[in-house]
């Protein structure tokens, strides 16, 4: 597998595997299908502390789930200064469900592939 640019702006983050960035991430690198495997899992045990960080509350695993699929692409700091994250805390599940759509944006631009992300993501939080 090797390294690609970030759709939206044709460079940085460079991004490897399922979806791995990092500074170490860049033009040329190549891995292996297990380093990827590899970079996943760490990504999501980071992604999942995160949640366990943020979250006040009581999650479903549909709820955890896509929580985890949100802060993989976008990181805990977008995670800790949103809307969702406010309207979860406070129990808001339909509020918190409807804030998924707002994050389909990279660069300023609509991209398809975050719209179908998020809408996956907050079809997964609902269900």
């Amino acid at each position: 597998m090797k390294a690609y640019p970030d759709p939206a702006t044709g460079g940085d983050p460079w991004t490897i595997g399922y979806g791995s960035t990092g500074p170490e991430i860049v033009p040329g690198l190549e891995i292996t299908e297990e380093q990827a495997d590899a970079y996943l899992r760490a990504d999501i045990e980071t992604a999942e502390k995160c949640i366990n960080q943020c979250v006040t509350g009581n999650l479903t695993q549909d709820q955890f789930d896509a929580l985890c699929s949100f802060v993989f692409n976008l990181g805990c700091g977008n995670l800790r200064k949103s809307t969702l994250l406010k309207k979860i805390n406070e129990g808001d599940d339909i509020g918190a469900s409807e804030e998924f759509k707002r994050w389909d944006k990279a660069n300023g631009k609509v991209m398809a592939g975050l719209t179908r992300r998020r809408t996956a993501e907050m079809e997964l939080f609902l269900t």
